[in-house]
């Protein structure tokens, strides 16, 4: 077989009226490439899921499997039968395994029979073999046990008719896994999973053989697992190299450089127009002023615009009418229980003005339970909540769409009724903050997406005005986008914050208390998440970033000694030669260089990943060959970054 598992050539897609949100996408998947899939929301990054799934066969170009090859899909909303209980759903995943262990049993007593074939018995033997080999079927049972408890499953017996969202998605992706598929495509995985389930998850990813290809506006888990991204930008992807960090870092040096390189060459075009205007004005001169302006226009025209995004930031802008008293939010005794499953055991919390308070657990511990209670959402069983003075909470629901009057309302009528003595500007004006411009504003209630729920009651929350914002997983329907922006708009909130959340970078940036709900306590920790889970020491919550910080301390202080010593180095030169002119001439060319180099270098970069993702390169190529390629774009890209690096210095060194 092939080495490559999956190809896409030249793949497009067009919906109505005409609209093209895929072109000529052509991609080879190998066994281990991880990549997620970054867009904005409609920029067709499920769409490019479903082509490969098989789901959605109207597009243009071709999308194949290699023959045998088992594709394995979670979309956003999977689909279970609900006269199905639990586990019977999770089983539906290993029918082959099963089938090919009973068929086994019936092959070894078929040895046995009088006009037994031994040869075709043997040959399908192998066969059978092979498969439970290689779905580690022996340990099917242990496996399982362990990512139903991993995904924090209902209970086996629990009729899916009887299962939330979240737990209807958990199944899914609990069947999905264990079907052991040779490629997995992955919606969102880790929406409704809780911060130790996402750990979970990223571990069993990063050691899955097969490629996979997945959506999320996880910051964290981007970086924890994939080893490539796939940028959809109007219409077109472009792959990078490295996970989402690593990303940005990409596309801000890269717009950087051009940025740069642009008003370079627009200064050396006004020079060479003060030229042309001073020959114009000498009669001896025409031809030459002639002949200069050919070459100002074929540099003009070599000017290459920065491309347009397709990124939409909205603007989150929380301000508070006033500021609440000291003591915000008081909580004694809180106890409460569904049946015989008390899931809060006596919570005490007290809150004061300024906290950023983020509540963490696995899922069915109590977080949003308690936060219902703090709302007057729910009763406690026992127990009390006290607000202090002049504190006005605002609420983001987990199931925040409750919060809709009625489906066929419009997001304009809606919001309108919050601030009806204001004027249609005032209203359009917060619609279009978070991005309801147009024929937006006039979408039925029941007609918006989960992002664009969100996005409507975060502008409901900003024309409130609370001193308390209560947020119960923020992020679960928002893009990347959306997410980044929300955190710039909490940052600078002046009021008190509360937020349950699963997602590791957004409690990371805001969250100065920490408050994790256990099983038969609280452990109340004040400090940020960092320092929390330095504090826990065994890391339970996230191991892979106490490491990861203080690789990233070491190489910062590295950093800042080189950083030092060249400064140190480079103003005694400064002195020395007192700065003159070709000195700095000088600097100016070698950075001149450096950047040619970078871009020489990227280009060739750029060259090799399109010949590794051909089609059939890897089964036409000689191994020696693949090896070269990959041997001097690890070359490559150890040069650019060593060069970016100098080049970044010389910058900063040039503007002092």
């Amino acid at each position: 077989m092939a080495q490559y598992i999956f190809t896409m050539d030249k793949v497009g897609k067009v919906v109505p009226p005409k609209k093209q949100i895929l072109k000529d996408i052509s991609l080879s998947f190998f066994p281990g490439a991880k990549i997620g899939v970054l867009g904005l929301n409609g920029s067709g990054k499920s769409t490019l899921l479903r082509i490969m799934a098989g789901i959605d066969k109207d597009y243009l170009g071709e999308a194949r499997p290699q023959p045998g090859i088992n594709i394995g899909y979670l979309p956003q909303e999977p689909e279970l039968d609900p006269d199905k209980n639990v586990r019977e759903i999770v089983e539906e995943s290993l029918s082959e395994i099963r089938g090919a262990q009973e068929r086994l049993e019936e092959v070894y007593a078929a040895y046995a029979e009088e006009d037994a074939d031994f040869e075709k018995l043997a040959e399908e033997q192998a066969k059978l073999e092979g498969i439970i080999e290689a779905t580690d079927a022996h340990n099917i049972e242990r496996r399982l046990d362990i990512a139903a408890d991993a995904l924090r499953l209902p209970p086996w017996d629990a009729s899916v008719e009887t299962l939330s969202g979240g737990e209807r998605r958990r199944v899914a992706l609990c069947r999905l896994l264990m079907s052991a598929p040779d490629m997995l495509l992955l919606d969102e995985p880790t929406n409704h999973l809780d911060i130790l389930s996402i750990r979970w998850l990223e571990t069993f990813l990063r050691d899955f053989a097969g490629p996979l290809v997945v959506i999320s506006h996880d910051h964290r888990f981007l970086d924890n697992v994939v080893t490539h991204i796939l940028d959809v930008d109007y219409e077109t992807v472009t792959l990078y190299h490295g996970n989402y960090t690593r990303f940005v870092d990409s596309k801000k040096t890269e717009r950087s450089r051009r940025e740069k390189d642009i008003a370079a060459r627009e200064r050396d075009i006004a020079e060479h127009q003060k030229t042309v205007d001073r020959f114009r004005a000498k009669a001896s001169k025409a031809r030459q002023a002639q002949s200069k302006e050919k070459m100002l226009e074929k540099m003009a025209d070599s000017i290459e615009d920065l491309a347009p995004s397709s990124r939409r930031y909205p603007n989150f802008k929380f301000t508070q009418v006033r500021d609440s008293g000291r003591d915000v939010l008081t909580v004694k005794g809180v106890k409460k229980a569904f049946d015989d499953n008390e899931v809060l055991h006596g919570v005490d919390l007290q809150l004061q003005r300024g906290d950023r308070m983020a509540i963490m657990g696995p899922n069915g511990i109590g977080k949003s339970t308690l936060l219902k209670i703090i709302m007057d959402d729910l009763a406690a069983d026992e127990g009390t909540v006290e607000w202090g003075y002049e504190t006005h909470p605002g609420y983001f629901a987990q199931d925040h769409r409750e919060q809709f009057d009625s489906p066929n309302n419009t997001a304009e009528g809606w919001i309108w009724g919050f601030c009806a003595d204001q004027s249609i500007g005032y209203v359009r004006g917060n619609l279009g903050m978070v991005l309801f411009s147009g024929d937006d504003v006039e979408k039925r209630l029941g007609d918006l997406s989960g992002g664009e729920a969100a996005r409507l009651i975060f502008a409901k929350l900003a024309i409130a005005q609370p001193n308390v914002l209560v947020l119960d997983e923020p992020t679960n329907h928002l893009d990347l986008e959306s997410i980044e922006a929300l955190v710039e708009g909490l940052q600078v909130f002046p009021g008190t914050l509360i937020l349950v959340s699963h997602d590791r970078w957004f409690v990371s940036q805001l969250a100065t208390r920490i408050v994790e709900i256990r099983p038969d306590d609280i452990h109340d920790y004040h400090g940020t998440y960092e320092e929390y889970v330095h504090f826990c020491g065994d890391d339970h919550l996230d191991a892979d970033r106490v490491v990861l910080k203080a690789k990233n301390e070491k190489r910062r202080k590295k950093e800042e000694k080189t950083s030092d010593d060249a400064s140190k180095k480079g103003s005694a030169k400064n002195r020395s030669k007192g700065n003159s002119k070709a000195s700095r001439k000088r600097d100016q060319k070698q950075q001149e260089a450096l950047l040619t180099r970078i871009e020489d270098a990227e280009t060739r970069m750029k060259e090799i990943d399109e010949t590794l993702c051909t089609p059939g390169f890897y089964a036409d190529t000689p191994a020696d060959d693949v090896r070269e390629l990959e041997r001097e774009r690890a070359h490559l890209e150890r040069d650019v970054a060593e060069w970016t690096t100098e080049w970044e210095r010389a910058e900063e060194t040039a503007s002092r």
